[in-house]
């Protein structure tokens, strides 16, 4: 597909990287040092100018394009660039928009504009913090098959039910339908059989339904009610702590902000009348204690700096804090999380990034049995993607134990309908089945890669 980016900023980039690989890309961005710069780092074009000008975006041959993506730190110049590439054009658009003041207007912009995709990475964020404070055991959740199918990454603790269990006595044992399809053990990253046996420290990533997944985590823990968060404290008071006490709010959770910028506290006190608001420094020890930020059962760091997070999640953890989510959008922050016994992290550029990816690989794939939804974990040395099988391949309605799979891959689950199936050796694959793969390889871009 041919397809133009605007804006050069970190999402910008983080697609241009991922894109280039099986698009024609363009970049444009008024700064041309920025486009220099991914000009030389990755195999795109680029063009220094103002996306808002119809030359810049002849130039850039926006009439061919496929998809035109607005990601400029202006959420009115991202809309009216789609607006603008959509009339010389481009067949479909997105814009990132992150204003509270649109929120009421998407719907219109996609229906009545022919914007085909709204991005708020500032609300999805929001929705991923709050998914982890649902089950405050895990470190983190996505989710497959239009909801059918989560994926949960948890740390076992000393203790655990699950410590010292073999894989083939763990169903049996919690009579759940569920499956562990990867292990982090210290810096090993493991596909398991089922001879495998768990060990406090580990990190478990599992899928299983919906409700099986509630189940679960009463399962493993006796205080499975008692650890249900109560109380949250969110140091910062942007865009996500406000989507996030909405959010936390319907879910019957106290909330507090602490926030520094008085304007911003007055702001937030309007729009949130059940949330408490309280206008200090969320960095400075003596206002964290004060506030009695310890005794909340969660704390989710939001400031605009990574390093103030992690510092200030570090602290959290240190007084006693059990649930702590720290938002981080650098890469290279994002990879000391191990390091630092940091375990939800949250960065809206990547949550962002990946939304867009899965609305790309949808178009891409319209015919075939390629990507549909893919998730990179344990910091890109995991994958989970789902496939859609639309057409009668060799592999279609044998049993699974029949075929040979690729090693370091595993089957996580088959959705196929309204039925979700935690594979066994007597499975099959059918047509329009929904398939989420789990690999520590990379490069697969359709279903039969996975079998030899």
């Amino acid at each position: 597909m041919d397809i133009i980016i605007v804006g050069c900023g970190k999402v910008g980039v983080a697609l241009a990287e991922v894109l280039c690989e099986e698009h024609n890309v363009t970049v444009i961005d008024k700064n041309e040092s920025l486009i220099n710069a991914a000009i030389n780092d990755f195999d795109i074009m680029g063009i220094a100018g103002n996306c808002l000008q119809t030359s810049v975006l002849e130039e850039a041959n926006v009439d061919k394009t496929n998809l035109f993506i607005a990601v400029t730190t202006s959420d009115e110049v991202n809309i009216l660039s789609c607006l603008i590439a959509k009339k010389m054009g481009a067949r479909h658009c997105i814009a990132r928009v992150r204003s509270p003041e649109f929120e009421n207007q998407l719907v219109f912009m996609r229906e009545e504009l022919g914007i085909s995709m709204m991005v708020n990475p500032d609300y999805n964020a929001a929705n991923e913090i709050a998914k982890v404070l649902r089950y405050p055991e895990a470190i983190n959740i996505e989710s497959f098959a239009k909801g059918k199918v989560d994926l949960a990454e948890i740390r076992i603790t000393s203790g655990s039910i699950l410590d010292g269990v073999a894989l083939t006595q763990l169903s049996r044992r919690l009579r759940l339908d569920v499956l562990i399809c990867a292990v982090q053990r210290g810096d090993e990253l493991i596909i398991p059989n089922g001879s495998f046996v768990l060990r406090a420290g580990d990190k478990i990533h599992m899928t299983a339904s919906h409700s099986a997944m509630v189940k679960f985590f009463r399962s493993i823990s006796a205080a499975y009610r008692e650890k249900r968060v109560k109380s949250a404290v969110l140091i910062g008071g942007g865009r996500v702590a406000y989507h996030l006490a909405q959010q936390l709010i319907e879910m019957g959770v106290k909330v507090k902000i602490i926030e520094i910028d008085e304007k911003r506290c007055i702001e937030l006190s309007q729009r949130l009348n059940k949330v408490n608001i309280s206008c200090a420094d969320g960095t400075d020890h003596d206002i964290l204690e004060e506030e009695r930020v310890y005794d909340a059962d969660a704390v989710v760091t939001l400031t605009g700096i990574d390093e103030e997070n992690i510092l200030l999640s570090l602290l959290a953890k240190k007084n006693g804090v059990e649930k702590v989510v720290t938002k981080v959008n650098r890469m290279s922050l994002i990879q000391l999380s191990d390091t630092l016994s940091l375990d939800s992290i949250i960065s809206p550029k990547q949550i962002t990034v990946n939304q867009i990816l899965q609305y790309v690989r949808a178009k891409q794939n319209s015919l075939g049995n390629n990507v549909t939804t893919l998730y990179r974990l344990v910091n890109n040395r995991l994958e989970a993607m789902e496939f859609v099988v639309r057409d009668h391949k060799d592999y279609v309605g044998v049993p699974l134990k029949k075929l040979k799979i690729r090693s370091g891959i595993l089957i996580a689950s088959i959705a196929r309908g309204s039925e979700l199936i935690i594979p066994k050796g007597d499975d099959c694959i059918m047509v329009n089945d929904s398939v989420v793969v789990v690999t520590t390889n990379k490069g697969f871009h359709d279903l039969s890669n996975i079998f030899d």
